[in-house]
C-alpha cells in the first residue's frame, strides 16, 4: 500500500494512545452478516456530491494523499452534521490476517487496528467495510469532530455510495484510506500492494453516530442511509 511505510510508526503507536475496543453488546451483529442492497432506495452519489461541493474548512492545513505526494492539497470540511473530504484511495488491509491480507499479500501487514470489535479483536478489513482517518495532530484532530471508532462513514466513488464505519487511523499528514472491503465494494481494485484509486472519492463522516458492535455491516448500512437522507433533506 502507497502509504504504508509512514503508516507503521504511526498506526503502532495510535493504537496504544487511542484504541479502545468497542464495548461488548448484546447484538451478534458480525461482518459476515448480509449486506442490505445498497441501491434500493437510498440517496444516491449525486445528491449526496451536491451537499458537499462547497469546503467550510475546519482543518487547520491540509493533508498529503500519498507519503511520496510533493504538496498537501486536501483539507477536511465540515458541515453541522458531518465532516468530509476528497481525496484518493489507499488500500487499508490491516488486522485480522486472513487470505487476502496477511504478509505476503501486503509487504506492510500489521496485525492490528486501532479500534477493535466486540470480542476485542482486531477488525477484518478483508471482511469489513471501514475508513482510516488521520491519527490525532494539530492540523485536524477527528476526536473534536463528533468522530470515533465506529462512527458511520459514507464514500462515494463515481456513481456507487457505501456505508461504513471508521475503523482505523494512519499517518497524521496523510489522508485518503479505506479498509480492502470498503474498496472491494465500490468497484475499486483491493489489492492492498497494487490496487486503490487515484482521486475521485469523497468521505462523508457523520458526526455522533458510533453504531455497535463495530463489525456489523448490517447496522452501519441502514444508519448510513437513514443518516445520508437527513443530510440531503429527503
Amino acid at each position: 500500500m502507497r502509504t504504508r511505510m509512514l503508516a507503521l510508526t504511526s498506526a503502532v503507536c495510535g493504537a496504544a494512545l487511542l484504541g479502545a475496543a468497542a464495548p461488548p453488546a448484546s447484538a451478534s451483529g458480525s461482518a459476515q452478516e448480509p449486506e442490505a442492497d445498497a441501491d434500493a432506495g437510498v440517496v444516491t452519489a449525486a445528491q449526496l456530491l451536491a451537499e458537499v461541493r462547497a469546503c467550510s474548512r475546519i482543518s487547520k492545513g491540509r493533508y498529503r494523499t500519498d507519503s511520496g505526494s510533493a504538496k498537501a492539497t486536501v483539507p477536511v470540511c465540515g458541515t453541522r452534521d458531518a465532516v468530509f473530504w476528497k481525496a484518493d484511495m489507499d488500500i487499508d488491509c490491516d488486522g485480522r490476517k486472513t487470505r487476502a491480507c496477511n504478509r505476503k499479500t501486503d509487504p506492510y501487514f500489521l496485525p492490528e487496528t486501532t479500534f477493535q470489535n466486540s470480542r476485542g479483536e482486531p477488525l477484518d478489513s478483508a471482511a469489513l467495510p471501514h475508513v482510516v482517518v488521520p491519527g490525532p495532530s494539530k492540523v485536524w484532530d477527528y476526536r473534536t469532530s463528533g468522530l470515533t471508532g465506529g462512527s458511520v462513514v459514507a464514500v462515494v466513488y463515481r456513481d456507487r455510495v457505501r456505508y461504513g464505519v471508521i475503523g482505523d487511523t494512519g499517518p497524521t499528514g496523510i489522508i485518503g484510506e479505506a479498509s480492502y472491503a470498503m474498496a472491494k465494494t465500490l468497484g475499486i481494485d483491493p489489492d492492498p500492494s497494487t490496487g486503490g484509486a487515484e482521486s475521485g472519492v469523497t468521505y462523508i463522516a457523520f458526526k455522533n453516530s458510533r453504531i455497535s458492535p463495530i463489525e456489523s455491516r448490517a447496522r452501519a448500512q441502514s444508519r448510513g442511509a437513514a443518516l445520508a437522507r437527513e443530510f440531503v433533506g429527503r
